[in-house]
């Protein structure tokens, strides 16, 4: 057994070929640079974002090498405003951070700088990586697990380090652009962009792959997905975004190399699906997920909205509906330029799971309030798991959830303190999704909706609404009893001899239920006829004026 050992050490018994491609990863090629005048690329100047521009003149002005570079690039040669502009530059960390006021470090695994304009909401970030090298498999530390379980062996390595699958763990080497180009992954994404020339810069015929739309791996696919499994996600994302055909090669070992993607973080991962699903094809995304096998195993929020249902009818039906709503309402936000909350989103991709669990725990003998709070930390742990921003995530999602029961017990008290709640515009769209869904009638999200557009006196009308409501159930279910109990079961009824100077009052007789009903029919609720605003009014006011989720209600004029 020790002579085997030895020899497959040595690679003898292994024909010299074998051996070589065993020992030698397949090379990724390092290109030729070529340049493209503004006429050969046709990038829109207009679409170029300020500050990018302005860390790139910065740079080139203290004598460094600096472009827009990857994604960027590539939208723009497509016609499109990039949502983000990323700079490369020869210049270290260290150098960056030294030109700009407000500059930060971040990153282990990729050293990078953040360079901030502005404060608030209204801040922007432009990324700066250095150029790095190419180095293969073979010229890189290696430790034993994975990216989850190789943490403290990392610490005491150097800069290229990769794990037992060839992943990329640590990849800080600096180098010269053309290297740089090499390491990136498609050759759509492995361009760089001079503002202030108009020159694109290209290694791997990424200008001709954008203008035919097709995405390419640089160098060998598998080899590339074994570095970084997520290359798997970011072909589905492109391809959905961009409407762009993956190259067959670059095709064919997606579903093979797929498991690979359990050795991903899940924070990571986490990322990567909301990218997914909030860059404005959400369901393109599903889509391309489904036609590679992908809907299942790799997202464990997405495996729970996208599965098979297992029972069957109307409820399950509005459960699929519910989720296609939420994706297409996600996807016409991003398209007008308004805000996509990822609490919200995720929200509606579990609420099935949540109904489910909240239902076998209220069936187990659970009071329906503690049931529905057990089976929203149930899901939330099974589903979300430990990831960055879980608390302010998981605050969000429970608050969406618990508020649905709310909406549906109105009473003229509890009203106006549920439109008070911080969350309550996310709460009212979620609503809102469930009628259109089938889910919850229609009247109801309507009514809310009148009452979270309307004024000072649109919202007292309502609640005079449902207090006549109450009322007229109260005084109803008192006759009830009543006419149930018979006129000899009453209990006998005291005379009480009247106050000295009062005139004696005779008392009425119990009313019959037709009496009480007739009334108070006409304000007996939202719909009566004396009501002061009629249907067609309120449709009028329904005009979905929506502002970005969680807004706070407008304040009556």
């Amino acid at each position: 057994m020790i002579k085997k050992f030895i020899k497959r050490l040595l690679g003898r018994g292994t024909p010299p070929a074998a051996a070589a491609d065993a020992a030698t990863p397949a090379a990724i090629p390092l290109g030729v640079r070529r340049e493209a005048p503004r006429e050969g690329h046709g990038i829109d100047a207009a679409l170029l974002d300020a500050n990018a521009v302005r860390v790139v003149r910065t740079l080139k002005e203290a004598g460094y090498q600096a472009y827009v570079v990857g994604g960027a690039v590539r939208d723009l040669i497509v016609g499109l405003r990039p949502k983000d502009f990323d700079v490369a530059t020869d210049a270290t960390p260290e150098q960056v951070k030294a030109l700009f006021r407000r500059a930060f470090i971040i990153g282990r695994r990729f050293r990078l700088v953040h360079v901030v304009f502005g404060r608030g909401r209204e801040h922007e970030t432009i990324e700066v990586s250095t150029f790095r090298a190419y180095l293969d498999a073979s010229a890189a530390e290696q430790v034993a697990g994975n990216e989850k379980t190789a943490k403290s062996e990392i610490a005491g390595k150097g800069q290229h380090v990769i794990d037992a699958s060839g992943r990329v763990l640590r990849d800080n080497v600096w180098g010269p652009q053309v290297e740089d180009a090499a390491r990136r992954d498609f050759t759509i994404n492995a361009m760089y962009y001079d503002p202030l020339t108009e020159t694109v810069v290209d290694y791997h015929g990424g200008l001709a792959d954008a203008k035919a739309r097709l995405i390419r791996m640089i160098g060998d696919p598998e080899t590339r997905y074994r570095e970084d499994p997520v290359r798997i996600v970011r072909v589905v994302r492109f391809a959905a975004k961009l409407g762009f055909t993956v190259e067959p090669a670059t095709e064919a070992p997606i579903r093979r190399m797929a498991a690979l993607l359990a050795n991903v973080p899940i924070s990571r991962l986490f990322d990567e699906m909301v990218k997914l699903l909030q860059t404005g094809h959400a369901i393109a995304s599903v889509e391309q997920l489904r036609k590679r096998g992908l809907e299942r195993g790799v997202f464990p929020v997405l495996e729970a909205s996208l599965a098979p249902p297992a029972g069957t009818g109307a409820d399950t039906a509005a459960g699929e509906t519910f989720v296609r709503l939420a994706l297409d309402d996600t996807d016409r936000r991003v398209a007008e330029g308004r805000s996509v909350a990822p609490s919200f989103l995720l929200s509606c991709l579990l609420w099935r799971e949540v109904q489910q669990r909240w239902s076998a725990n209220r069936t187990a003998g659970e009071p329906p309030v503690p049931a529905l709070q057990q089976a929203v930390d149930a899901v939330f742990d099974a589903r979300i798991g430990d990831i960055s921003g879980r608390g302010k995530l998981a605050a969000d999602m429970r608050e969406i959830w618990l508020m649905q029961p709310r909406f549906e017990r109105r009473t003229a008290a509890s009203v106006p303190a549920l439109a008070a709640q911080p969350r309550f515009r996310a709460g009212y769209d979620f609503l809102r999704l469930r009628a259109d869904a089938g889910e919850v009638p229609t009247e109801l999200a309507d009514w809310w909706e009148d009452f979270h557009l309307g004024g000072d006196d649109d919202r007292e009308a309502l609640l005079r609404d449902l207090r006549a409501a109450s009322t007229t159930r109260v005084r109803r279910g008192s006759a009830e009893r009543a006419a149930a109990q018979g006129p000899d079961d009453l209990p006998a009824q005291r005379e009480t001899p009247p106050s000295p100077g009062r005139r004696a009052t005779p008392r009425p007789e119990p009313a019959s239920v037709e009496q009480v009903d007739l009334e108070v029919g006409a304000d007996e609720g939202p719909h009566g006829p004396d009501e002061p605003h009629d249907a067609p009014a309120r449709r009028r006011r329904r005009r979905r004026r929506r502002g970005p989720r969680g807004e706070a209600p407008p304040q009556a004029g």
